[in-house]
């Protein structure tokens, strides 16, 4: 099916809101990096590391700070990430999905409390972002 059958197939008639589950990230086998497996940079296994290959995929810390203040549908979060397809948005919401940091609801994509949580953590990473930048100003 072409382009633009397949977005009609998935959107409804012209006009129409897509039904409800139209834009969920299908279920895959691999859903991204977890903890006890091997993650990109390590063999180890360890949490952390599972963690770090997980945001450091591209766009998911960009989906996780989208969605700080408000559940956003499919179409919303690709417009907030300006430049991402929505092939890269579907994997990184299956991904962040089977890591329990957001979850699907009636008001689009919202962060789950352990999303919330994992959203806490940014701002002493930016502190230590900013002090390096100004290390490395004073070069």
């Amino acid at each position: 099916m072409s382009a633009t059958g397949r977005r009609r197939a998935v959107d409804g008639p012209a006009g129409a809101p897509p039904a409800a589950d139209a834009r969920e990230p299908e279920e895959r086998a691999d859903a991204g990096p977890s903890p006890g497996r091997p993650a990109r940079g390590s063999d180890s296994g360890r949490p952390i590391m599972a963690l770090l290959d997980l945001l450091g995929r591209r766009w998911a810390l960009r989906v996780i700070w989208e969605l700080r203040e408000q559940p956003l549908a499919f179409r919303a979060l690709q417009e907030r990430c300006a430049g991402m397809s929505s092939s890269v948005l579907n994997q990184r919401l299956g991904e962040l999905r089977a890591a329990g940091v957001l979850e699907a609801g009636p008001g689009g994509y919202r962060l789950t409390d352990e999303g919330r949580l994992l959203l806490a953590a940014y701002p002493p990473l930016d502190a230590w972002a900013e002090r390096w930048a100004q290390r490395a100003q004073g070069r």
